[in-house]
């Protein structure tokens, strides 16, 4: 036996040589490497990775994960103008206080009987983010938008029987290419033409497009790149005339100002709930979910996980458990025709504790401040020479696109210049939408003070002389 097979990790369970030893005997083989005999060999790396050995101290180990975050830039310590689906918002100190606790941070998967305090936890998300979008089933959380989107879209697709999505070309690029992944084997993609002036969606172009393949009509509101897609309602029409379904994604933090998507005729919703109390976190803290009314043919194909609430035996007495758990991966496994995970349910612990916070009222003049903030951002911007902002004669709630052509920087130039002055500019647009020259896409919150915002203008007037 080794050195390396001698030792005895303090963090790994059974790493003793003994236990080991035990283990391969009762699974036949004499190394454990013979488990991945499977593999071709020119698959393999067949060199030990070039990684630090073992760190033994906690407080070790602890100063080395700390040295490596300390490399990062982050929105601590930098004024952040970026989003395209994370976005930056103010979050009460009692959303972290009780996402902490014991019972929610450690809890994984548990069981109707086992995990009572955050089943009725994610009822109450449930509930309340079923209020904002107008319909009665909502979803336990998922990983993000991307996912609920591609399994709304897939969910649509089994409920008509039919194959060709629908969507805008203005999608989110990363939204997109989720569906295209994900649904290759069972859907065909569709991207129809915006309107150049307004972003929205060119009507003629969906009319032209639409006919009896089509299983649903996707649009977002606001969409990825900030506007309002006023005609969301006639969209809808069109869908259901041609007999598919109306699938709408949400920033859900519009919805203190927007009308929910069921009042313009949505089937099927989802759509993001990031905003309600949860940091950003290297790209993470995304917390999606799928909407529907409350039909057996709707949920029946709704993949995701439901908590649900019943009475009990006893008379005033209520509990909450998994719903109709039949439909779903966990007892499908591979016949589901989708997959279904717990991985974001802190989240929506979270943004049920946000919600129940602001209540009616603070959502209002949260999605008004936010509206304020980025009319008096895009007014500001678009009076620097050779700046247009926002690039789109359409309404806005938090994002924007700015156009920098007539300045002859490019985005990223720009941006780097603005990294200088400890100011993350807005998320580069160039590859992803080269029709739409040097533009980025900026995002305006809550958090965003009119101090901010003259010193974000201030900076680019300068870069951009």
């Amino acid at each position: 036996m080794s050195e390396t097979e001698e030792f005895v990790h303090p963090y790994i369970p059974n790493s003793a040589p003994a236990a080991r030893v035990a283990m391969l005997a009762e699974l036949g083989i004499e190394r454990a490497d013979q488990l991945y005999d499977a593999i071709p060999d020119e698959l393999k790396l067949n060199r030990p990775l070039a990684v630090l050995g073992p760190i033994l101290s906690e407080r070790a180990l602890r100063q080395h994960v700390a040295a490596l975050l300390e490399r990062n830039q982050s929105c601590a310590d930098h004024l952040s103008f970026l989003g395209g689906g994370c976005w930056q918002h103010d979050v009460p100190a009692v959303c972290d206080e009780i996402n902490s606790r014991a019972e929610f941070l450690s809890a994984y998967g548990g069981d109707t009987y086992a995990d009572l305090g955050k089943y009725q936890a994610i009822f109450e998300y449930q509930s309340m983010v079923g209020e904002l979008v107008g319909m009665e089933m909502v979803s336990a959380p998922v990983y993000d938008w991307a996912a609920a989107a591609t399994s709304a879209l897939l969910m649509a697709a089994r409920l008509t029987g039919r194959r060709r999505l629908l969507l805008p070309r203005t999608v989110s690029p990363q939204r997109l290419a989720h569906l295209r992944n994900v649904g290759q084997p069972t859907v065909e993609i569709t991207l129809v033409a915006p309107d150049p002036e307004s972003g929205l969606l060119d009507l003629d172009d969906l009319r032209a497009k639409l006919s009896d393949d089509v299983a649903a009509v996707y649009v977002e509101n606001p969409s990825y790149l900030g506007f309002l897609e006023a005609r969301a309602g006639e969209i809808a029409d069109l869908a259901h005339l041609a007999g598919a379904l109306s699938v709408v994604g949400v920033d859900a933090s519009s919805l203190g100002v927007l009308a929910p998507p069921a009042g313009y005729g949505a089937d099927i919703v989802c759509g993001e709930t990031q905003p309600f109390g949860v940091r950003m976190q290297y790209g993470g803290g995304l917390c999606g979910f799928i909407a529907s009314r409350d039909e057996p043919a709707y949920v029946e194909e709704c993949p995701y996980l439901v908590v649900s609430v019943a009475p009990t035996r006893v008379p005033g007495e209520w509990g909450f458990g998994w719903s109709s758990m039949y439909r779903t991966s966990y007892d499908k496994r591979e016949a589901s025709p989708d997959y279904a995970g717990t991985t974001q349910w802190l989240w929506g612990i979270t943004a049920a504790v946000y919600l129940s916070l602001l209540g009616p009222q603070g959502l209002r003049e949260l999605g008004e401040g936010i509206m304020r903030r980025s009319r008096y951002a895009m007014r500001r911007l678009g009076r620097i020479p050779g700046v247009t902002a926002p690039a789109f004669r359409a309404p806005h709630f938090k994002e924007f696109v700015v156009n920098f052509d007539g300045t002859g920087k490019t985005v990223a130039t720009i941006n780097a210049a603005l990294r200088e002055r400890g100011i993350f500019g807005g998320h580069d647009l160039s590859a992803e939408f080269p029709a739409f020259g040097q533009s980025a896409l900026y995002c305006v919150t809550e958090i965003h003070t009119k101090a901010d915002i003259d010193r974000l203008a201030t900076s680019l007037e300068e870069e951009v002389a």
